[in-house]
């Protein structure tokens, strides 16, 4: 298999499960997705993004630090009501934009969620939560 460094994609096979070895791979593959104007891999504790990328007007690590708040406050909120499920995923709806965050369970991905910016206007909101959930399913840290 070729090399991150040879523009390989980092993807691999481990015992039946295909696993992304880079998280700069999963960004590109989010930016990928119609409609993308910036996504993220963020440490919700910290609220400090391990990887980046999209517009460079569109700054990210405002949106992963307060995107950080929004899964404490839920996940606090779940805890008070007793709840024992786990968040899949979080969708915020404005005027000009979607904004998907997907919470991940991979096996050592706790603690991290992706967050993804769209244009409304362009993006296919069913279309980009189902692509958002297969990379999600690959991320692994």
């Amino acid at each position: 298999m070729p090399t991150a460094a040879e523009g390989a994609v980092d993807v691999f096979e481990s015992g039946g499960i295909f696993l992304m070895a880079s998280l700069d791979s999963a960004i590109q593959q989010l930016l990928a997705i119609e409609g993308a104007v910036g996504a993220a891999i963020v440490d919700y504790a910290s609220g400090m993004a391990l990887a980046q990328g999209g517009n460079p007007n569109f700054d990210l690590g405002v949106a992963a630090a307060g995107n950080s708040n929004v899964v404490r406050a839920k996940l606090a909120t779940m805890r008070d009501l007793g709840l024992a499920d786990e968040i899949e995923d979080i969708l915020i709806t404005l005027d000009s934009q979607y904004h998907l965050i997907n919470v991940l369970h991979t096996q050592g991905a706790q603690g991290l969620f992706i967050y993804l910016a769209l244009n409304r206007q362009s993006a296919n909101l069913a279309l980009a939560r189902h692509k958002l959930k297969g990379i999600a399913s690959q991320v692994s840290v």
